[in-house]
């Protein structure tokens, strides 16, 4: 009877889910960074029971990539097209638009450049900056349908962009097979760019994509955080009934940040094509738009966290490379760590938005 009696508080206490206010920003901090690292430490175990040495890890994902010149000139190569889709991601999603055709978006504007090579459109000197007007026009163009669907007729932007995905990369398929394949070889790529449809390089193996993403870094966070349209934009992202309550144009708000997020992933295209693969290829874009998504998850939507999740996803990518090559890790386990990290920040995002408090029963 008395062990009962011991044992009943215990048993008439119950647990309630309770949505916060607020919380702290460094507490928020703590939570977010605490989830990094418990997925850190789980992309750790699962490539240790991959086959790699526990031994290795720190020394294949930070001393040989970050402490070596030649591999950090591949980081911040990498970085460049992944700062793009990030921030192309992070402006949709604060409009509450979930754009999932980063990649359609993508190989529009990368189509769109190589035209500009093809027909040989504009004078040697200005075709490089016409192939990066035109690349974003046509990411811009790809991201007007479901936009327009989503706002006119309450379609599913889920929907609508990833059907579009698998339209654009048909269209890239028949071009790369069909009318644009190099007529030198038999491999489904257009041909060359010449050496002024390239983005040069600075010194030292640096490309001019990196400053590139720079500018367009903090272009995007002047705009969020200082614009009139990036004041509109927050109202958005908090409730866009709200917004429009108070005299937010909601729907204009939504089409310019989409619109936005749609020239960052053409642009995003053309760093690609002529930054890295010199020419248009059928398979350029693999991998680049769930990345993005991943950014701009990572980095709250935030630009300069964006930039710097960027930077750490295209750290994975270098040295995943590496592991393929020493270790024949299969590239899907680098994709695999990436799902991880996801999992482990939607976790965190749970617990700043939500606590656990504990009530008596009777209470």
């Amino acid at each position: 009877m008395s062990d009962f009696a011991l044992r009943r508080p215990l048993l008439n206490r119950r647990y309630t889910l309770e949505v916060r206010q607020q919380m702290a920003w460094p507490w928020q901090a703590l939570i977010l960074g605490a989830s990094m690292i418990l997925g850190l430490l789980l992309s750790g175990i699962i490539l240790v029971l991959a086959g790699v040495p526990a031994g290795e890890l720190l020394n294949e994902f930070v001393i040989l990539t970050l402490f070596d010149a030649q591999s950090l000139k591949s980081v911040l190569f990498q970085a460049s097209p992944l700062i793009m889709v990030g921030l192309a991601g992070c402006l949709a999603f604060r409009a509450r638009f979930w754009n999932l055709g980063l990649e359609g978006q993508m190989i529009f504007g990368a189509i769109g450049a190589t035209a500009v090579t093809i027909w040989d459109i504009g004078s040697p000197g200005m075709r490089l900056p016409l192939m990066m007007a035109v690349a974003m026009v046509c990411g811009l163009l790809w991201a007007v349908a479901p936009v327009l669907l989503k706002l006119k007729l309450q379609v599913n932007e889920i929907v609508s962009t990833l059907m579009l995905n698998y339209i654009a990369i048909n269209v890239l398929l028949h071009l790369m097979y069909g009318p644009w394949k190099d007529p030198k070889d038999a491999f489904p790529y257009s041909p060359k760019y010449d050496s002024f449809e390239l983005l040069p390089e600075l010194g030292n193996g640096l490309s001019l994509s990196i400053p590139i993403a720079i500018v367009i870094a903090l272009i995007v966070l002047w705009f969020v955080n200082i614009s009139r349209a990036g004041l509109y934009l927050r109202f958005v992202d908090k409730s866009p009934k709200v917004a429009g309550a108070v005299g937010v144009p909601v729907a204009k708000t939504i089409l310019i940040a989409v619109l936005f997020s749609g020239a960052l992933a053409g642009l995003a295209g053309l760093m690609v094509a002529a930054g890295q693969e010199g020419r248009l290829t059928h398979s350029f874009y693999a991998g680049y738009g769930f990345s993005g998504i991943l950014i701009a998850f990572l980095a709250r939507n935030n630009p300069i966290a964006a930039t710097c999740a960027a930077l750490l996803i295209a750290t994975l990518f270098v040295s995943g490379r590496s592991l393929q090559v020493f270790y024949q890790i299969p590239f899907a386990m680098v994709q695999l760590i990436q799902a991880v990290l996801v999992i482990c920040v939607a976790s965190s995002d749970f617990f700043i938005r939500h606590r656990i408090r504990r009530v008596q029963g009777g209470d």
